[in-house]
């Protein structure tokens, strides 16, 4: 039930209709609690900390994911491939434990979240969460002093923690119909300032870079092996998603030829903590990476499909440059 009520939700999100008009009013208030907030912020009444290496801020404005996760760890790879030590901190969402903690190769997912979960298993840089991203961050300077870069894995409106470089992300729902939670998708006004914009979806409701999605050729098991994902193809295969659009996840597969038996669409963030078998024998068990550092656990044969996310080399460029030139005004040390 919970999961069809979000989607009908995001489904009124798209358009002005009905549901929409009934909730605008309450869009009003968020509106002005959000603008009353960040004047607390402009005026110092509230305080933004600054840490001691450049901060990238990986964000949102729409509600109901856009696809940051596979931005930031784009970004992380791509600046190790620099020679750059980088760093990632994230609120942990969905973990069950409170404080900050660093994010290790043998963190369960439900322990610090499952996406910082899998940033660390995909890049292997320092992960610490924190509901303070700025605690997070200086626990992860402490522990790890050769930190030239940090990434922040959401927290565009994480407004306590200074941020040098900002990243916007947008799927192919833009900014739906244009209004505030909750009678639209947007946490805050757009447009608003921002150094960078790009679009993980195909088609781009306005300017910015964009990148390309596909599956990757190799499937990946619990102990670290791969085999083709073209050999799923004919085979019995009940496919599970626990993301923003776990129908986005099916579609790629079926394109694939890997047509699943069952598709079993489940909440973001879905922790399998009480997960029970599809019941049946002599099926392949396929899901998300997202949802396979959770999922290993209870079913170790399940097998997960890799997002390959491209941004398109512009992007790259672009936040070079503007790395490089806060290293020459700014002293940092990420040249």
């Amino acid at each position: 039930m919970a999961l069809r009520t979000g989607s009908r939700l995001q489904q009124a999100w798209l358009q002005r209709g009905a549901l929409a008009w009934l909730l605008w009013p309450l869009s009003w208030l968020y509106g002005a609690i959000a603008s009353v907030r960040r004047a607390l912020f402009r005026f110092g009444v509230l305080s933004t900390e600054t840490v001691d290496v450049p901060v990238i801020v990986v964000g949102n404005v729409v509600a109901g994911g856009a696809g940051k996760t596979p931005v930031v760890i784009a970004v992380v790879q791509h600046l190790q491939s620099r020679g750059l030590q980088v760093g990632v901190v994230s609120r942990g969402y969905g973990r069950v434990t409170t404080g900050c903690r660093e994010v290790v190769d043998d963190s369960l997912a439900r322990e610090v979240g499952d996406e910082p979960a899998l940033i660390r298993r995909l890049t292997g840089a320092p992960v610490f969460v924190a509901a303070r991203r700025v605690e997070a961050a200086r626990a992860l300077i402490a522990s790890h002093p050769r930190t030239q870069v940090i990434v922040s894995d959401d927290g565009l409106q994480h407004l306590a923690l200074a941020r040098d470089i900002e990243i916007c992300v947008f799927d192919d729902r833009g900014t739906g119909n244009g209004w505030l939670l909750p009678a639209g998708p947007l946490r805050e006004r757009w447009p608003r300032p921002c150094d960078l914009v790009l679009h993980t979806g195909d088609r781009p409701a306005f300017g910015g870079f964009t990148a390309q999605r596909a599956l990757a050729d190799d499937v990946v098991h619990s102990d670290g092996a791969r085999s083709p994902l073209a050999a799923l193809a004919g085979l019995k295969v009940i496919a599970m998603a626990g993301i923003a659009r776990p129908e986005s996840f099916f579609t790629m597969l079926r394109a694939r030829g890997v047509v699943p038996i069952e598709t079993i669409a489940l909440p973001d963030h879905h922790d399998f903590a009480h997960w029970s078998r599809p019941p049946g024998q002599g099926y392949r068990l396929v899901c998300t990476e997202k949802d396979a550092v959770k999922l290993w656990h209870s079913a170790p044969d399940a097998l997960a499909v890799p997002l390959r996310f491209t941004p398109e080399p512009a992007f790259f460029d672009a936040l070079d440059a503007r790395l490089a030139k806060l290293s020459s005004t700014d002293g940092h040390q990420a040249a």
